[in-house]
């Protein structure tokens, strides 16, 4: 299990999740880049997610559905405010969840080198603590359980220049 620690402050409105991988930080960075990849991990193992676009520049977006059980799609976009390749990226949710108000109205991930592999921080920021305390139970469960799919991707072999 990757996950190292799991932060909830109402008096900034974040989560902050902490995961370390056996891994480069560039691999840990280019499963973020490749939607392909990203699908493989984005979205617990009950609700896989399907990216139909990936434009992975400042001001690009990327939309994405996750699918559950019984063939419901919930649907999902980033748009990308600021890109510092292999280091960190920071996104705000797109049009696509203004109908939840409750889902993070941004979030920021750092990536760094640490002496057994790499070190993830996501930092979800909320609109109120209202947002928080309604949605932090599932989104947990949902990151704790999705999680694990990034560690199994990254244990398979790299490709050319991931290394």
């Amino acid at each position: 299990m990757p996950l190292t620690s799991v932060t909830k402050d109402a008096a900034t409105l974040t989560l902050t999740l902490v995961a370390d991988f056996p891994v480069p930080q560039r691999r840990l960075w280019e499963a973020w880049v490749d939607p392909q990849r990203l699908e493989r991990f984005w979205g617990p193992p009950f609700a896989p997610a399907t990216f139909t676009h990936h434009d992975f520049t400042v001001g690009g977006r990327a939309e994405y559905f996750l699918t559950g059980a019984n063939g419901e799609k919930w649907s999902g976009s980033w748009k990308f405010t600021a890109i510092d390749p292999i280091d960190s990226f920071d996104a705000c949710d797109g049009e696509d969840n203004a109908e939840d108000e409750n889902m993070p109205a941004s979030m920021k991930f750092t990536f760094e080198s640490t002496s057994t592999g790499s070190r993830m921080t996501c930092v979800n920021q909320f609109s109120s603590v209202e947002a928080m305390e309604q949605t932090l139970p599932g989104m947990e469960a949902g990151l704790r359980a999705a999680l694990p799919q990034l560690d199994d991707l990254l244990a398979e072999h790299p490709t050319h220049g991931e290394d």
